[in-house]
């Protein structure tokens, strides 16, 4: 055994070690990865001029030629196993594919399945559909249209995946489907995204470019107004934003849903939600909402969906106004959504991105191509039959000659000669004749057969007439869209608002508003209390050595902003702060609004109004001072971190906020002193600006405090007033 383990290991070690293939990149993309790529694209996630992908086509063929059209249901798994002969997928992805076709999942405005059992929702992800060998199927009455003259050479065909049977390359859809039934796919570095539209208006615009290809954009917004979902819900309408959609094809549509109000249960009933969200998206964030504090206008909601149709209830508090709640849950829930839309379609195997206009454009062309091929089928029959009268015409004067040719014939293959060269007609016509069974060789048959010739050349003169005229062929599909608009058309389900017409969510409307205090210590520690809660306990609880800094009345909707250390300025509102009592230590601030490490608060202020009077005064350690209009911290959002909010040329001492000039003490780390009138601060427009001095300090000395409303803890200070600047300090003992 060692041996043999030997002499293996041996054998292994004479293997020639492979030559590595060398293979630009370039190279690998071309021969390997863009096979892949065009194969998706063509054959997998773009719909084609017909509005199907492939796995669509194949599906629908399938039921058409197992006779679904009429008679009754079949059980989906048979339909499921028919269709493997055209597409090899597995099972499972066949069925999901029938199952969005469905009548059942509502995923269409005019779906092509006439199904019975349960295909799940498409507004539900989790309501999951029964096994393919529970439901039954059949094919809708509108694939009447889908399939319209696809028996006459409409398309054409080509062999399946093993040669063993035909398949259309497209359905010769006898309206528009591309835009009328939805449809999305993801495909190698493209995507498709096409909304439906109503089939109403659809068929009105194909007509009105029928009748005048050159129509402009804005007589196409009259007819086709917008994207109509089966979903319903209600469409918030931007003429501008459509236009750019009906002209490149590109583009969004916000949606919302639509609910009623029941007055006596006090709850609201959701009855239609945007055909790209779910309810388990819309419960999920709603649910977010209430654990943050958010929802506190809602005490439950939950799924209602039955036999009915779609219902999410939400139960309201008390007082609530259900018309301010929904505007707040548009804002912050999926229950408003968009809808971007990307209409790639596949036009002779190749993918285009094309508006409305375009796409209706080039459909009118395939359309006009598969009328013309199933007019010229027709034409090509009635000429044959035509072909086979004439030539009994021939014999309608000689019946009797007729029957003695064959008669005197002795032998079968000549019968069909012996006609040719007795009636000068050819073999096609001979062979028609000698079929004639026996009963029909008599004068009457032949001569009202006869009578059809007439009949035939003028239907033969009109079909190749209007085969030839392409106003005549455009004419021929205008009439079927009407037919089609009166058989099959419905009133649009999803209703129309005007964006001038929509209440705009404004956070500060719904948040609950009361007084409160807002304290602020040296350390950092920030407390917002309610006037009810410091009623009869205002002693505040610091941490050991800290003391507060800034104290002021506020409600719960302003705004605060915060200056550091590091010449940086952050915004908060009053709302972001949970409320404290006086008994604790309160936030965190450099914690709370994500403070650099080391970072530092020296100054907080209440400010919801920037005005041009009123301004920041920042006092540096080298004894230097400046004043900045508020109105340079003003931006236009609501930017919660502001950098190169002061000088960082010299440690900041203070900031204060001047509305009226104020007395202001600043003091020395070897406690001499000055009090100034702010007025003497120098203005600056820029806020990295050092500003002037205002105390001369001698080599090696520092301002160490600044300080306004000082008479009570600094009585001393009074001796120190200056009325020049800079000026030099004097002893506060």
């Amino acid at each position: 055994m060692a041996r043999k383990k030997k002499s293996a290991s041996l054998i292994e070690e004479e293997l020639p070690e492979a030559i590595p293939v060398i293979q630009p990149i370039t190279e690998t993309i071309e021969k390997n990865y863009m096979p892949y790529a065009m194969s998706v694209i063509i054959s997998r996630a773009i719909p084609e001029i017909d509005g199907f992908k492939p796995s669509h086509r194949k599906l629908l063929y399938t039921m058409y030629k197992m006779g679904l059209m009429t008679g009754a249901r079949t059980k989906s798994a048979n339909i499921v196993g028919q269709t493997m002969k055209l597409n090899p997928h597995g099972d499972a992805s066949i069925y999901e594919t029938m199952v969005r076709l469905t009548k059942g999942n509502e995923a269409l405005l005019h779906p092509f399945v006439d199904s019975k059992g349960s295909f799940g929702k498409h507004y539900s992800r989790d309501m999951a559909y029964a096994a393919a060998r529970y439901t039954e199927a059949k094919l809708d009455s509108i694939c009447s249209e889908i399939f319209r003259g696809i028996d006459k050479n409409a398309v054409e065909f080509v062999p399946n995946y093993d040669n063993s049977m035909t398949e259309p390359t497209l359905l010769p859809t006898a309206f528009p489907n591309v835009l009328v039934s939805p449809n999305m796919g993801v495909a190698v570095g493209m995507a498709s995204s096409i909304c439906s539209f109503n089939l109403n208006e659809i068929c009105d615009g194909t007509i009105q470019l029928l009748k005048n290809p050159k129509t402009d954009i804005e007589k196409m917004l009259d007819i086709v107004r917008a994207p109509d979902f089966p979903c319903g819900a209600s469409l918030i309408y931007n003429r501008e934003q459509m236009k750019e959609i009906f002209e490149t094809g590109v583009g969004s549509v916000k949606l919302r849903a639509r609910y009623t109000y029941d007055k006596e249960a006090n709850c609201i009933d959701v009855i239609e939600i945007p055909y790209s969200t779910s309810i388990e998206a819309i419960m999920k964030r709603m649910t977010d909402l209430v654990k943050e504090g958010k929802l506190k206008e809602v005490t439950d909601f939950r799924d209602e969906i039955d036999l009915h149709g779609f219902k999410l209830t939400i139960d309201l508090r008390r007082g609530t106004d259900p018309d301010k709640l929904m505007t707040k849950l548009y804002k912050l829930t999926p229950l408003e959504d968009n809808f971007s839309c990307n209409f790639n379609v596949l036009v002779d195997m190749i993918p285009r991105q094309m508006g409305v206009t375009e796409i209706l454009t080039e459909w009118i062309k395939f359309r006009m191509g598969c009328v013309k091929r199933e007019l010229q089928y027709e034409h090509d029959r009635k000429s044959e039959k035509l072909h086979l009268l004439l030539g009994l015409g021939k014999i309608i004067l000689d019946i009797d000659k007729a029957i003695q040719i064959i008669r005197e014939t002795k032998n079968e293959k000549d019968v069909i000669p012996n006609l040719m060269s007795g009636f000068d007609i050819d073999e096609i016509q001979a062979n028609y004749i000698a079929d004639i069974k026996l009963r029909n060789l008599n004068l009457e048959y032949i001569i009202n057969r006869v009578k059809e010739i007439e009949s035939l050349q003028k239907e033969i003169a009109e079909l190749k007439d209007t085969i030839e005229n392409d106003s005549k062929v455009k004419a021929v599909i205008a009439k079927q869209l009407k037919e089609i608009k009166e058989k099959f058309g419905q009133p649009r389900k999803t209703q129309l608002i005007d964006d001038y017409d929509v209440s705009e969510y404004k956070e500060e409307e719904y948040v609950e508003n009361y007084n409160v205090k807002l304290i602020l210590t040296r350390d950092g520690y920030f407390k917002k209390i309610t006037l009810v809660s410091l009623r009869g306990n205002d002693e505040q609880k610091l941490k050991d050595g800290d003391e507060i800094r800034t104290e002021e009345s506020a409600t719960n909707t302003d705004e605060l902003i915060f200056f550091s250390d590091k010449a940086q300025m952050y915004r908060a509102r009053v709302k972001d702060f949970e409320c404290d009592k006086a008994s604790s230590l309160g936030e965190y601030i450099p914690a709370k609004l994500g403070f650099d490490e080391g970072e530092k608060v020296v100054f907080m202020k209440v400010l919801n109004e920037y005005k041009d009077e009123d301004k920041f005064i920042f006092i540096f350690e080298n004894g230097k001072g400046v004043k900045v209009p508020v109105k340079a911290y003003e931006t236009k959002s609501f930017r919660k971190k502001l950098t190169g909010a002061y000088s960082s040329a010299s440690p900041i001492v203070g900031v204060f906020y001047e509305e009226q000039p104020f007395e202001l003490l600043m003091i020395t780390d070897n406690n001499k002193a000055i009090v100034i009138n702010s007025k003497l601060i120098t203005e600056k427009t820029t806020r990295s600006s050092q500003g002037t001095a205002l105390f001369k300090l001698k080599p090696k000395q520092r301002i160490v405090n600044a300080v306004r409303d000082f008479e009570e803890k600094y009585p001393a200070a009074k001796s120190c007033k200056k009325i020049k600047v800079p000026a030099v300090g004097s002893s506060m003992e």
